[in-house]
């Protein structure tokens, strides 16, 4: 699904009864009043151009990893980028540490996936770098201080005994390659420029999402609530967790209590008030977006229903149009559609000053995130 708030969860469709426009350019209603919605002031958001050298790094990425992946593999010694495959053997104070073990793994130089580098000690990948298959070798690195993981070794150095079995080689980019390895281009240069129109698309995107959770944190300074629609918020609060525990079994294979606790290092009660807290705004956003589509005589049309549905529903990566509208409620869907026919509007009126107050990039609900790991 599209980014940001009024599209991260499904919303709750709720009939509103506009009073209108009053005599002061406000708008309001029984449960809202928007103070100001055009000529919002937001922070600039830059938009992002792909480079030539964008592509290639790309491109570049995806040799290696099939290098790897057919077993392609180099004499020279390993550089930053190239996969390698190692064994290695961790100790702290001469004993070993669980985890610190493992033979034939596969390591991307420079992705991050081991110890980074401290103020005293190198980083794990960046040790490997400059050594050839068949070495083998020493090196120090240090735990972060604290180490979620094993709160046992935070900021204690450690050992690792490396060997390093094999640097692999970068495939070659051929016709021949793409023609394998890609299902929409057949040439290097259909390959070129595919991937910069789809790179373009994916910034564009971003700068979209960006731009309108600028929007959706302004609008909610600018209103004001007057009361909640009745059970609106208690059927957000369900809405929101049903949708975290859905996300938790599904990518971390646990119950959400035992990923509050264990993950976001908090407990039930404040993770629950952060909900209730999300919820809360996001019915105020709901209802001051309709307010304004009221005023502007925003309307969803059958063709930009049945049009974006389709792109909510690949978005969402769901199998077929039918099994995710009966999956969201098609309720649920027009008011995300309108809401966020709405937000074009604002960001088409509003305006991007160097002096607005910037974001946190921080979502306007509060609401901890599923990637804090």
């Amino acid at each position: 699904m599209k980014k940001g708030l009024m599209v991260a969860l499904a919303a709750i469709a709720v009939t509103v009864s506009v009073a209108g426009c009053g005599g002061d350019g406000k708008l309001s209603n029984d449960y809202v009043t928007v103070n100001q919605y055009k000529g919002l002031e937001i922070a600039k958001v830059e938009k992002k151009e792909v480079s030539d050298d964008d592509v290639e790094q790309t491109i570049q990425s995806r040799l290696l990893s099939s290098g790897k992946t057919d077993g392609l593999t180099k004499d020279g010694a390993a550089e930053d980028g190239d996969w390698v495959n190692i064994d290695y053997s961790g100790s702290v104070d001469g004993t070993a540490f669980d985890g610190g073990t493992s033979t034939g793994y596969d390591l991307q130089l420079g992705s991050g996936t081991f110890l980074a580098a401290t103020d005293d000690y190198k980083g794990f990948e960046e040790q490997i770098v400059g050594h050839k298959a068949g070495e083998e070798f020493d090196i120090q690195v240090q735990f972060p201080d604290p180490y979620q993981n094993n709160t046992d070794l935070s900021g204690k150095p450690a050992d690792f005994h490396i060997v390093l079995n094999k640097v692999y080689a970068p495939a070659e980019l051929t016709d021949e390659w793409v023609a394998s390895n890609d299902d929409s281009y057949t040439t290097v240069d259909e390959l070129r420029k595919g991937l910069k129109e789809t790179m373009q698309e994916y910034y564009d995107s971003q700068y979209d999402s960006q731009v309108k959770s600028e929007i959706e944190d302004k609008l909610l300074e600018t209103s004001e609530v007057k009361k909640y629609p009745d059970g609106a918020v208690d059927d957000k609060v369900s809405q929101i967790k049903e949708s975290y525990e859905t996300t938790v079994k599904n990518y971390y294979g646990m119950e959400l209590s035992d990923f509050i606790t264990s993950y976001l290092k908090t407990t039930e009660d404040d993770f629950n008030t952060k909900i209730e807290e999300q919820a809360k705004k996001t019915v105020q956003l709901e209802q001051a977006l309709r307010l304004i589509a009221k005023k502007e005589k925003l309307e969803l049309s059958d063709k930009d229903y049945e049009k974006e549905m389709k792109t909510y529903a690949k978005n969402a990566g769901a199998d077929d149009v039918d099994s995710y509208k009966e999956q969201v409620g098609e309720d649920n869907l027009k008011t995300m559609i309108l809401c966020d026919k709405v937000l074009d509007f604002l960001v088409d009126n509003c305006k991007q000053t160097e002096d607005a107050s910037t974001s946190t990039g921080t979502s306007s609900t509060g609401t901890p995130s599923t990637d804090d790991k």
